[in-house]
């Protein structure tokens, strides 16, 4: 049979690959444990208040990529593979590339000049590897959840600014968002407000809107603000909540013909 006889049509579904990110405290693992029976892949130890299943805290990479093997060839019954954190599974990938090369610092890996950071690809290449196993093979949802840092971006077309982005080299960052179906920022709705400071000044304050601290949410769509993306359509703010962000995935759009638009 040829390869004009082999073409596919058509939506294939699929479970999400999603990578969450944001500050400390908002929710991101706590979103994750909602997810369709999860097993927890953690990196650092935070999941002491959340009811559910995970692997004991690794202390090396060799053992991250240990429990995804494991995970891929026995026998389970858990839906989804949380990864959490992803800037603390890099340090683990920084720390055995030190140790490989007899050196304190990833800057210093095969003599420097960010040779170091190009070798960590070759991790992170496997890290994916192994989930697009679990992802494909076990039909599991990937959830990655990462910190948020705010970074100065270089935009050609315009003055430089900051923004938010996960708390990974650029490289690591580039490579895991292009894997991922959905980068999601979830980060908390707020206002600004400027009011006098004194002697003709003024000083601007941010203020939460709604309840707790603010009201949190996802941020789906690229920004000025922050980096995001999503390949099914969603709104571009959703309630940081599972059940509606599982929603928008698996509610497809209707197609909209040339020359329509969506009522």
């Amino acid at each position: 049979m040829g390869l004009m006889q082999s073409i596919q049509r058509g939506r294939v579904p699929m479970p999400p690959r999603i990578m969450v990110y944001g500050t400390e405290g908002i929710g991101k693992s706590t979103l994750a444990s909602r997810a369709p029976n999860p097993i927890f892949l953690q990196t650092e130890d935070g999941l002491h208040e959340i009811d559910c299943h995970k692997f004991p805290l690794p202390q090396s990479i060799d053992e991250v990529f240990a429990a995804l093997t494991d995970l891929a060839g026995e026998p389970h019954e858990y839906q989804t593979i949380v990864v959490d954190t992803l800037d603390w599974l890099e340090r683990l990938i920084w720390d055995d590339l030190c140790k490989q090369f007899g050196v304190t610092s990833i800057e210093k890996v095969d003599g420097g000049y960010g040779k170091g950071y190009i070798h960590a690809l070759t991790y992170w290449r496997k890290l994916i590897y192994r989930l697009s196993l679990l992802h494909v093979e076990r039909r599991m949802a990937v959830i990655l959840t990462a910190h948020a840092k705010v970074e100065k971006f270089d935009d050609p077309e315009s003055s430089p600014y900051d923004r938010y982005s996960p708390r990974l080299h650029k490289h690591a960052c580039a490579l895991i968002t292009e894997w991922c179906d959905a980068v999601l920022f979830a980060t908390r709705k707020m206002r600004t407000q400027t009011e006098e400071a004194g002697f003709s000044r003024k000083r601007t304050t941010a203020i939460a809107i709604g309840k707790d601290g603010g009201e949190r949410l996802l941020r789906t769509v690229g920004s000025p603000a922050c980096i995001a993306k999503n390949r099914y359509d969603l709104d571009a703010e959703l309630p940081l909540d599972w059940s509606t962000l599982l929603t928008g995935i698996t509610t497809p759009r209707p197609v909209v013909a040339a020359g329509e638009t969506n009522s």
